[in-house]
């Protein structure tokens, strides 16, 4: 019963307490979101989280009254947003549900014991699913002062009984993730031994904790390794558990046919888009990356400057402050051949076609200038529900910023365009299919690599590696990016044809962006009142 979404006992109390329905004050439903936050982070112990069994069984337990409570609130008469708000509760309720049900990460994959990040994810929250003491290392400013030199210590210091936990809570056999969670430590322990030759000489009491942090989680890797031989059953969710996620946590009207379908419709389009800009390009010079730090810095900054004024002039976006210095804040660097990966191909040929991705900054920024008024919308949702939202508005802005004009100046940089889509087909399709059984976390690799144009994923590349372990340990981000796309072009087109000669680009981002980071399903009932995928989600 539980594979429904409300379990058994949820309708019991329900069907026991029929007078609950009458009462639908949206004060208790934010009175329920903030108590619902509250239980849904772990307890902590000197710093540690309590991931034990213990813990988690007490929380499944807790869950179902919880989700009870929420079904009880006759809604009926609400406004939209509204409404909105209270879809929102119910998906992070069932991605608790889920995660207890089917991911259990906290027993399963290594991955999730991640202690350290060391930059910002560009996305509302960190993607995918990782334990709540991480330290997000980019926080702390240095030199620190005296009271965040002794929380960072404090924090340092926990790392040991946390991994020394992980050992006794990682008791199920996902082979895939176990292989994944001794990438994710070998990366952790470079970027803790950089850190701590950053600090010696500042402050040598942190960097002694930060040696011992890093000594632990040299010997969890080795436990980890030892530990791999006896784990051979797959890491993927399988496709009705996969469905389930779709529906009822990121609220996605799509399914895993569905997906698979639109994106190798996506990848064969792609391809023949770039075979055909390619053919009218054809007398013209080919796209070379820059050549150097120097050159790569200069057109970093007319790229922002010239990317600013498209959306200014054009009236594509309604320009505010602090939007320009979001994207000049994130300037790359340039990198020999030798060592550049998929994004930095692109970026060395033309850093304005990633500047159109930065729609990411400018959400972090609106949070920040502009917090929507609704509590249950101000910070991230759980469970990565607004990945469509995130992912598929920063992928869409790519080819509907060249469609509006953009690069009609310069023609070579359409084929980048191409290249990117190809690429998060081929990616998506790539996790979708170790879900499902079909490949092999090898095959996926592969599969990316070889549909990727010219080669440029790299098989041993970072962003290969990385973008995997996501979507291995969160179902339906590696289609988020495309399947998000396709959601918001939808939108647009509704959207257009409701409002005909009074539509603009710039009435349609000032409506899209006041809705918040959430599911795109709902962003399209706030804006339009289109209810046909949400009465499909019921």
């Amino acid at each position: 019963m539980r594979a429904r979404g409300w379990t058994f006992l949820s309708a019991l109390l329900l069907s026991l307490a029929p007078q609950a329905r009458a009462a639908g004050r949206y004060d208790d439903l934010v009175a329920l979101f903030k108590e619902w936050r509250e239980f849904q982070r772990p307890a902590f112990q000197n710093g540690v989280p309590d991931y034990t069994p213990a813990a988690m069984e007490r929380q499944r337990r807790a869950l179902p009254p919880f989700q009870a409570r929420l079904q009880a609130i006759d809604i009926s008469g609400w406004p939209v947003s509204q409404q909105v708000d209270h879809w929102i509760v119910r998906a992070e309720m069932n991605g608790l549900d889920f995660d207890q049900r089917v991911l259990r990460p906290w027993a399963r994959n290594p991955c999730f014991y991640a202690v350290v990040f060391t930059s910002q994810s560009d996305t509302p929250a960190r993607e995918g699913s990782y334990q709540a003491g991480a330290i997000e290392l980019w926080q702390y400013a240095l030199p620190l002062t005296a009271e965040r030199l002794a929380e960072l210590r404090a924090r340092f210091q926990a790392i040991p009984a946390l991994l020394a936990q992980a050992r006794s809570n990682l008791v199920e056999d996902a082979r895939d993730l176990w292989f994944l969670g001794i990438k994710v430590k070998q990366g952790e322990s470079a970027g803790l031994l950089a850190f701590e030759k950053t600090i010696a000489t500042q402050q040598p009491e942190l960097a002694a904790d930060v040696r011992r942090s890093r000594q632990a989680v040299d010997e969890f890797r080795a436990w980890l390794e030892a530990e791999l031989p006896k784990k051979s059953k797959p890491s993927g969710v399988g496709v009705a558990n996969y469905n389930w996620y779709l529906k009822n946590v990121h609220l996605s009207p799509y399914t895993w046919d569905d997906e698979r379908v639109l994106h190798e419709r996506e990848l064969q389009r792609a391809y023949a888009a770039l075979r055909l800009e390619q053919h009218r390009n054809r007398a013209l010079p080919s796209l070379e990356p820059i050549a150097s730090a120097e050159e790569y810095r200069r057109r970093f900054a007319a790229a922002v400057t010239e990317y600013m004024a498209f959306l200014r002039d054009k009236r594509v976006m309604r320009v505010t402050e602090g939007m320009d210095g979001a994207l000049r804040e994130r300037e790359g660097s340039w990198a020999p051949p030798e060592r550049r990966d998929f994004f930095t191909e692109i970026e060395l040929r033309d850093p304005i076609v990633m500047r159109c991705h930065g729609s990411h900054w400018f959400d972090l920024l609106r949070t920040r200038q502009q917090p929507h008024a609704s509590p249950i919308r101000r910070g991230p949702l759980l469970y990565n529900a607004w990945d469509r939202r995130a992912e598929g508005l920063a992928t869409a802005m790519e080819e509907m910023m060249m469609t509006a004009g953009l690069l009609d100046a310069r023609p070579r940089s359409r084929e980048l365009i191409s290249i990117l889509v190809a690429n998060r087909a081929a990616r998506g399709l790539a996790g979708h299919f170790v879900h499902n059984g079909s490949f092999t976390l090898e095959d996926a690799v592969r599969f990316a690599h070889e549909w990727t144009p010219n080669g440029w994923l790299r098989k041993d590349g970072a962003t290969m590696w990385a973008e995997q372990q996501l979507y291995l340990e969160q179902p339906g981000y590696g289609t988020s990016y495309l399947g998000g796309k396709h959601q918001i072009e939808k939108l647009l087109a509704d959207r257009a044809r409701q409002l005909g000669a009074e539509f603009t680009l710039e009435r349609f981002f000032d409506e899209f962006h006041a809705a918040g980071l959430i599911p795109v399903s709902l962003i399209r009932y706030e804006m339009t009142g289109l209810k046909d995928e949400i009465e499909s989600m019921r």
